[in-house]
């Protein structure tokens, strides 16, 4: 059997571990001299094992140590001299070896945020500006979307109001945007004769609201009369006497005025006789209805048919225009006559309170205009009669405008009026002309909506407004120079015309308007009745009466053809 040495074991009677070399008798045979013990190897701990009398100091500043592990840390022991410091020995585990945790703070960590700082704010405006690209593009599509919708319901509702012949020429064409930079500053009108009988207005539906509406009622008893230019017996009366070169009425003159505005198609006919010139309009004619979400971007249904087309639409609001003039009057019997009776009216016939206004413009040197102007009724302030006009606006469905008048009009007026500005700013500024040209006091402004948007049959009164049309006009962006500058220039076009007949259409699908010369026999057809003749047309007045009454059936026949339409 192989033997096997132990060798000789020194005893240390001072402590732990081998003996000091120095103090130390025996010395190993297989050891050199004079060499310390140190650790030769990061991964070998070598020295003491462990020491249980030591105390843990859970305070120290940055000890990532588990406290288990403190009997075996020796690094803040001055008495261990293996030669590693205590920033060596930070990094050594003796169990765990997972990777130091990254330090939260300190120089290393702030170095790299600031490196980081301006990348995560560039990502941040990137991103930002990746949305509002988002944002903008969905705008864009839904305005184009509207955009796009226009001219496709341009071209299937606005067809233009009178069918061009293939005969006809076209002599000119004025885009509006000639218009915007016109001017001309007419002297203050004077009154050539007054007709008609006006009825007092009623001041109590000044203080109408949603919650106390009146019924709008039916006057199928009155008469209303849409007399053109050429068939007014009183406007012939003054042409032969000489009294102005241009001759109108204040329809024609306000849709010319207000053209820029108007995005439907109308017509005009113009006559050139001899040195005169005369605006009329056609039997049937657009201007005789009111149009309704003219200037609004939403769409109207296409089909005629249809309760909320803008025909039927326009047929229902100039029934209700007519109604509610004729509602608000106090209807006692007090009347205020002038100079002479209805022109247009047969002796005992009931009509609407109506005062024809003839009045007289200075163009030029040479150049006066006459037009037929009209105010629906009267009212007294302080001993002084004021004129006034009378115009509704009407309600159809509230989901078109997007405002509910039963619910805004108490309270936000003016939130319904900058609607209504925004979806009919023609059919207004075109009243405000009216009322302007009339030299009206107060123009009377009704808001009449349907009992139930399915039924456009009744309708119920919400309230009125009253405006000073000047102060109105100022409101809407309705320049008088600008207005009169339009008619001058129209006139002074029309005036280098030969003589005959011509036709001033505004184009359906763009903003301008075209002149056209048309057969001195063109829209004869349409006429109810022939002219009168020449020797009926110069009379004195005690004999015109005849005149007046021979025009009257037609167009009383006139008026019933649009009411039950209506």
């Amino acid at each position: 059997m192989v033997g096997f040495e132990v060798g000789a074991v020194p005893f240390n009677p001072d402590g732990w571990g081998p003996p000091d070399s120095s103090s130390s008798s025996s010395v190993l045979s297989n050891h050199p001299t004079n060499v310390p013990f140190a650790p030769f190897s990061r991964s070998e701990k070598l020295g003491r094992i462990a020491d249980w009398t030591r105390n843990y100091n859970p305070s120290r500043a940055n000890n990532p140590r588990n406290p288990a592990d403190a009997v075996f840390d020796f690094t803040g022991d001055d008495s261990f001299g293996g030669g590693i410091t205590a920033d060596e020995d930070a990094s050594f585990r003796l169990v765990d070896g997972k990777p130091p945790p990254r330090p939260k703070f300190g120089p290393k960590w702030r170095f790299q945020q600031q490196r980081q700082l301006p990348q995560r704010r560039d990502e941040e405006v990137e991103a930002k500006k990746r949305e509002a690209e988002k944002e903008r593009a969905r705008r864009d599509r839904h305005y184009n979307q509207n955009r796009s919708n226009a001219p496709r319901r341009e071209a299937a509702a606005f067809k233009s109001s009178v069918d061009i012949q293939p005969e006809w020429n076209m002599l000119d064409q004025i885009p509006f945007s000639t218009f915007s930079k016109l001017s001309f500053s007419v002297p203050e009108p004077e009154d050539l004769l007054l007709c008609g009988a006006l009825e007092f207005y009623d001041r109590s539906y000044d203080r109408l609201t949603p919650k106390n509406e009146r019924r709008l009622e039916r006057f199928k008893n009155r008469n209303f009369f849409k007399v053109t230019t050429t068939d007014d017996p009183v406007i012939r009366r003054l042409a032969n006497e000489d009294k102005a070169t241009v001759f109108a009425t204040d329809s024609i003159l306000s849709t010319l005025m207000c053209a820029p505005r108007s995005v439907y198609s109308w017509d005009i006919v113009i006559q050139r006789v001899g040195n005169k010139l005369f605006f009329d309009k056609r039997d049937g004619s657009q201007l005789d209805l009111l149009s309704v979400h003219e200037t609004s971007q939403e769409p109207l249904p296409e089909a005629k048919d249809d309760i909320n087309s803008a025909h039927s639409l326009s047929v229902e609001a100039a029934y209700i225009n007519q109604n509610f003039s004729q509602q608000v009057l106090i209807r006692n019997g007090d009347k205020v006559s002038f100079d002479e009776p209805n022109p247009f009216a047969n002796e005992g016939e009931e009509v609407a309170s109506v005062a024809y206004r003839y009045r007289r413009w200075k163009l030029d040197d040479d150049m006066y205009l006459v037009a037929r102007c009209e105010v629906q009724s009267v009212v007294e302030v302080s001993n002084q009669r004021s004129f006034l006009t009378l115009n509704a606006l009407n309600e159809f469905d509230p989901k078109y405008s997007g405002v509910d008048w039963r619910q805004k009009l108490e309270t936000q007026r003016g939130a319904v009026l900058a609607t209504e500005l925004k979806n009919n700013a023609n059919k207004l500024a075109k009243w405000t002309a009216q009322a302007l040209l009339a030299s009206a006091d107060m123009m009377k402004l009704g808001y009449v909506s349907r009992v139930h948007p399915r039924d456009h049959f009744n309708h119920v009164i919400l309230g009125v407004a009253g405006y000073k049309p000047r102060d109105f006009a100022s409101q809407i962006n309705l320049n008088t120079s600008n207005m009169w500058g339009i008619v001058k220039s129209i006139v002074d076009l029309c005036m280098k015309l030969n003589e005959g007949k011509y036709v001033l259409v505004k184009d359906p699908s763009k903003p301008q308007v075209r002149i056209y010369e048309v057969p001195g026999d063109a829209f004869e057809n349409d006429y109810v009745e022939e002219p009168l003749p020449e020797d009926e047309q110069v009379q004195p007045p005690a004999e015109e009466a005849d005149g007046g009454e021979a025009t009257a059936p037609a167009n009383e026949a006139e008026e019933k053809e649009i009411s039950p339409e209506a």
